[in-house]
Order: structure tokens, then C-alpha cells, then sequence
């Protein structure tokens, strides 16, 4: 265990290494589209402040139309990560690596499907743990149903993030595999099947800065939440970014199978 946990970590260090060069070199380019991702996002949130007492069906409009802006600015980054990674000594525009409109439609599909897979999985652990529960609250081994309900709960919540951490690599094959929505959630699943435990050690890495900004803006340290919030934002965000584009690259060269897999052979 001691000698998979070194060479996680030495993996994760390589990730983190590479991106880190990736990023310097690229930084205001990659650094941009961050930003306007934020500012899409920010922008939605001030809207809907703003359009609060407007028509319904207005409201339903701009938020649809906000959500095709930000899903294509973040496709594109990841788009334009991939031309850095596969050929950085050429330059390309931000407005060549915009996504095909299939490929954002495809998105758009898997991210309907991994919402469905994320309930789905919750709602298989409740049903599950329904009857161990019950049993137990019957047979005085769990006091109160209470707890018996905060326990099947918990076990959902962990099930929903390791579900979410298996899938969640399926943007990148539509836009690097020009994968259908479905298909690329088997591939994430395949990919990350062996590979749990090096994702998380560098989600771990990567969200050390938000652990921080929460831990800070817990003691109720404005200030410092704030130069932490602002320095996650221009270097943490862009970093992430490319080093789980870097990760996806090196399982990827890991998956020998060219057939789409099965999802049951995947699972665990």
C-alpha cells in the first residue's frame, strides 16, 4: 500500500510539474479564458438578480443562453489545452478552438446523462440501505431513525462523489475522441477504473487552496480571504485546468482497448 501511495504521489507530482510549465508559458492565453468563464458565470448570477421580477419565460431564456455561453468557453479551454499539449510550438487563436456546435449539443446530452447517473446511483444506495436500516432501527441496533437516516444519507453522499470522480472525465472525449455523450461516460468510467485513488491525491493538491479560502473565511478573515480567493482564481483555476487535461492524457495512454467498453466490467 505504502509503495501505490509513493507512486501516486510521484504521479501527481508529475501532473502538477508539467502543468505548472504548461501554464507559465501559456498563462495569459489560458489565464483569459478562466476569466471569462468567471465573468459568464458572475454575469448569470447578476441577471437573474436583476430579471427577478421579469417574465418567466424571459428569466428561462437569458439563463439558457448564459449556460450555452459558459459551456462553450469551457469546452474551448479545454479544446485549446489539448492543441498546447499536442503541439504547443504552433500558435492558434482562441477563436479556432471553439467547439462544433455537435460537439456542444453532445455536452450538453452528457451532462443530462451524468446528472441522471449521479440520482440514480443516490437512489440505488437509499433503496439499498432501506432495509439494513429499518432492521436495525427494528432490532434496537441503530437508536433512532435519526441516525439510521443521516447514516444511508452519508453513505449516498460518498457513492455520489466517487460516481462523480469516475464520470466526470467525459467532456474531455467528446472533445478530444469526438465521442456521443453516452459512449464518453463509459470511456471516463474505464479510464478512472484503477486510477481512483491518483485523481483523488490531485483533486487533494488542486483544491488546497479553496480548503484554505474556507478555513480562513471560517476564522473570519476577510482580507486574507480575499487575496486567497483572488490568487485561486488567476493561478489555482488555470493550473487545475491543464493538469486534469494531463491526467486524462496519461490514463489515457494507460487504456490499451480501442472497442467502447461495457459499463459493468468498469465499475469497480
Amino acid at each position: 500500500m505504502i509503495n501505490f501511495l509513493k507512486e501516486s504521489t510521484f504521479t501527481v507530482n508529475e501532473v502538477i510539474g508539467k502543468a505548472w510549465l504548461v501554464t507559465k508559458r501559456n498563462y495569459f492565453s489560458i489565464a483569459t479564458l478562466c476569466f471569462l468563464m468567471f465573468i459568464t458565470s458572475n454575469a448569470s448570477g447578476l441577471m437573474a438578480f436583476f430579471l427577478k421580477d421579469v417574465n418567466m419565460a424571459l428569466r428561462a431564456l437569458m439563463a439558457l443562453l448564459f449556460a450555452f455561453l459558459y459551456f462553450t468557453l469551457n469546452l474551448s479551454l479545454l479544446k485549446y489545452i489539448f492543441h498546447l499539449l499536442d503541439d504547443e510550438e504552433n500558435d492558434v487563436s482562441i477563436v479556432s478552438t471553439l467547439p462544433t456546435r455537435e460537439q456542444i449539443i453532445r455536452f450538453v446530452v452528457g451532462m443530462v446523462y451524468f446528472m441522471l447517473v449521479i440520482i440514480g446511483v443516490y437512489l440505488v444506495v437509499i433503496l439499498v440501505a432501506f432495509p439494513f436500516v429499518y432492521t436495525g432501527m427494528k432490532t434496537g441496533v441503530l437508536q433512532t431513525p435519526t441516525l439510521a437516516t443521516n447514516i444511508a444519507i452519508a453513505i449516498g453522499v460518498v457513492a455520489i462523489f466517487i460516481t462523480w470522480v469516475r464520470i466526470s472525465f467525459f467532456p474531455f472525449f467528446i472533445i478530444d475522441k469526438n465521442q456521443r455523450p453516452f459512449g464518453s461516460l463509459k470511456f471516463s468510467l474505464a479510464i478512472t477504473k484503477g486510477n481512483f485513488t491518483k485523481i483523488l491525491l490531485l483533486l487533494l493538491v488542486l483544491g488546497g487552496f479553496y480548503i484554505v479560502n474556507l478555513l480562513v473565511s471560517f476564522l473570519q478573515w476577510p482580507v486574507t480571504a480575499f487575496f486567497i480567493n483572488i490568487l485561486s482564481s488567476f493561478l489555482v483555476v488555470p493550473l487545475s485546468s491543464v493538469a486534469l487535461t494531463i491526467a486524462y492524457r496519461k490514463m489515457m495512454g494507460e487504456y490499451n482497448s480501442d472497442q467502447e467498453p461495457d459499463i459493468i466490467h468498469n465499475i469497480v
